[in-house]
Order: C-alpha cells, then structure tokens, then sequence
C-alpha cells in the first residue's frame, strides 16, 4: 500500500490542508484530507477496469472550506439533530447551538467538518485526532477523538472512530460522503438500492424522531428488495414532500452491539460498479441530496446512532462516560460486477 500526502491549501489563518492519497496495487485509491477529516475521493473500477472517482464534491481543496453540505465529512459532535438544541444529563440541561430553526444539526455552528485535525501516516492509511473542548457547541466533556481510515487491496475502506472523555457526554460521528457510482454528474435515479431492514423512524417535519420505529414493508419506504432509487423519489407523500426526497433513519438494530451487519447496498447497472456499507452501528441514514445544490446527484449512506437520541431513552445509548471508549466502524466495499443484469 502506497501512503502520500502533500499541502494544497491553507486556513484563514495559514495552517497548511494536506491532502492524503492511499493507492493499492491496482492503482484504486481514495483521498483524505485533515480539513473536517474528510474523505475526498474514492477512484474505483468500474466492469471494464476503468476507473473513476464516485464521490460527490469539489474539482478543488479550496472550496471544501466553504462547503455547506457536509461533504465526505466527520460529522459530529452529533450526527443529525437534536430536538430543542438542547438535552438534560445527569439534572444539568446542556444548551446547544441552534443552526437548524430552533434545533441543532450536524453538531451546529461547532461541527467537526469545520475543524484542521492533527493526522498521522498509518501503513495502510490515515489517522486524524481532534481535541474537542468541554463546553463546545454547548456539549459536556473534554473529548479526545480519533478517527482512522483504511484502504485494502480489495478496494474496502474502513472508517475506524475511537473517543474518550473526562465527563458524561453524547456522542454520535458520521461519514457525509455522496455517492454516485456512475463517476458522473447525473442524478443517481437509476442506482438501485437495497436495505436489509423494514424499520424506520418516524419524524415529524423538522425532522425530528417522534420516538416511534414504524414497519415500512411494502411502502415507498422499503428496500429490502433491491429498487431504483428514482422508483418512488417523487412520490407524493408528506415525507418525501418534507424531505425533498429520502433522508430517512434505517433501523439496523433496535439495541447497540458490536456485530457488523450490512447497513446498505447500491449498484449501478451502467458501469457495473457496487458499493456495500458494513457496520457495528445501530442504523444507516440515507439521503437522497434533496437540499444539495444539484438535489438528487448524490445518496449519502450515514452509518450512526439515532437523530435525537438524548431524548429517547428506549433508544441506543450514544452516551459516552468517562473511562468508557467510544469504539465504532463502518466499511465501503467496492467491486463491479461483469454482467449489467448482476447489478
């Protein structure tokens, strides 16, 4: 495995944004950068060996530093919203910062995508660290963070997120890459998608779980058999219309454990390419970039706890104390099948 890495840009303030490049045998290779921790590209092959990049994003590092949606990255202290930008632990209400109406999001104007993380060189790929003070965005704790990504020889990167804290706190980290397998621009309607469960939360239109996990077999919500997405993206439904498209929480597991399960698979019959996304974490959030400046060019696959966990105790607990260690993974598996029918 072949680790580089050289400066492309700046912050305001002069710290130099390294971009990273982790190349296989094959010449497959993905891009990191420590700028929100993100990851960049992923250039893969698609049934005739070409390869192409199938991330969503930007022709340069530059624009990354502006960049409202997320893109390829490490989302927290939070991944989703927390109802009310606020939640009670231990009898101390913690308020947060309000960057979605009067929720938090994404954890608000203090994310992690905005933050230049320390990294090091691994032999087969990247290690970022970030030093989350207490108080941050409004939430509890001193949190040390790492997160490392791996690549292999068969073209599966493994996201690694580890943390500690000196005091109780919730903690929920994310991957906001998009994808579209096509290496292209287009939208991703003809991509087919399968998920291997037939329970979703229930939101209201803020997006906020109501608590209720809701069976979704047989509606425009179910991808336990294999669909395109543009099949039912337009429905004519109140959380399509609210969502402007999917941007819905799968439930995975309905209690955390540390068994891998496939959270999610999408192919594209054009190129032949497939993507599966494995995880220990306890649901998948897919968003279809309804609210992206080009919408539907894109499906993000965010392995996470629930949105709004602190308010739903029957929920899987994301809440981190001190002397615990906040131990989660997810892989993306690439590979291309021979036949457009095999997609």
């Amino acid at each position: 495995m072949k680790v580089t890495h050289q400066i492309s840009t700046y912050t305001a303030k002069g710290e130099p944004i390294h971009v990273f490049r982790i190349t296989n045998p094959s010449g497959a290779y993905v891009e990191l950068t420590n700028w929100g921790a993100r990851w960049v590209t992923a250039m893969v092959p698609d049934r005739n060996g070409q390869l192409a990049n199938v991330l969503v994003g930007y022709d340069d590092l530059d624009s990354y530093l502006t960049d409202p949606y997320y893109m390829g990255a490490v989302v927290g202290r939070f991944a989703n919203r927390i109802s009310g930008a606020s939640f009670t632990l231990d009898r101390i209400t913690y308020r947060l910062e309000p960057n979605d109406g009067r929720n938090t999001n994404h954890g608000g104007f203090s994310g992690f995508h905005q933050k230049l993380w320390q990294w090091e060189v691994l032999p087969t790929g990247v290690r970022f660290s970030l030093l989350s003070p207490h108080n941050e965005g409004g939430y509890p704790g001193n949190i040390r963070i790492t997160v490392d990504y791996t690549w292999n020889d068969n073209n599966e990167l493994t996201i690694h997120y580890g943390a500690t804290t000196d005091r109780a706190t919730y903690l929920n980290l994310t991957n906001h890459a998009y994808f579209n397998l096509s290496g292209t621009s287009q939208k991703i309607t003809g991509h087919k998608l399968f998920i291997p469960t037939e329970w979703m939360l229930d939101t209201t239109p803020e997006f906020i779980p109501t608590g209720d996990i809701i069976d979704i077999s047989g509606t425009i919500f179910d991808f336990t058999s294999p669909k395109p997405i543009g099949q039912d993206l337009y429905a004519d439904h109140p959380q399509i219309r609210w969502n402007k498209g999917y941007n819905h929480c799968y439930v995975l597991k309905k209690a955390a454990s540390p068994d891998m399960k496939c959270a999610a698979r999408l192919s594209d019959s054009n190129t032949g390419r497939q993507l599966t996304v494995e995880t220990d974490l306890p649901a998948v959030l897919v968003y279809t970039a309804g609210y992206y400046k080009y919408p539907d060019t894109g499906v993000c696959l965010e392995t996470q706890y629930f949105p709004d966990t602190p308010s739903h105790p029957h929920f899987p607990s994301c809440l981190l104390q001190p002397g615990e260690e906040y131990n989660n993974q997810t892989i993306y598996r690439f590979n291309s099948k021979v036949s457009p029918s095999d997609s």
